[in-house]
């Protein structure tokens, strides 16, 4: 009994640091969309448009797998590339867009800015 509670305690002791360290999706930060760089906005547009998106994975089911974003079902979440200057990669900003009320990220209304490969998100108010 005693060995069990020692694990159990100890596992808390594990969990708890990383637990604390997530941002919790309702204390979220805003950014209007004005005030993001010219390529989240270039980014944004062509979410609302529909695209052609110039990334393979633009488009794709994100999995919100840290609990980052508000939890919704698998497949509501699509995330988008937003472009680094001077990077030889995708770099690490990206737009997720919800499916919200509508069901199609172009009018959900429902967008999330990260700058650091989903490390963070701000909610982007239009």
């Amino acid at each position: 009994m005693r060995a069990h509670l020692g694990r159990l305690l100890l596992s808390l002791l594990l969990i708890l640091p990383v637990a604390a360290c997530q941002a919790r999706p309702e204390a979220m930060r805003m950014v209007p969309a004005a005030s993001l760089p010219q390529e989240a906005r270039d980014t944004l547009a062509l979410i609302r448009k529909g695209g052609p998106f110039p990334y393979r994975k633009d488009g794709a089911v994100f999995g919100n797998f840290e609990g980052r974003l508000p939890a919704r079902p698998r497949g509501h979440y699509r995330e988008y590339t937003v472009p680094t200057p001077g990077a030889r990669d995708r770099g690490a900003r990206r737009i997720v867009a919800g499916s919200g009320n509508t069901g199609d990220p172009r009018t959900s209304g429902e967008y999330y800015y990260s700058d650091d490969h989903y490390r963070s998100f701000r909610k982007i108010r239009p």
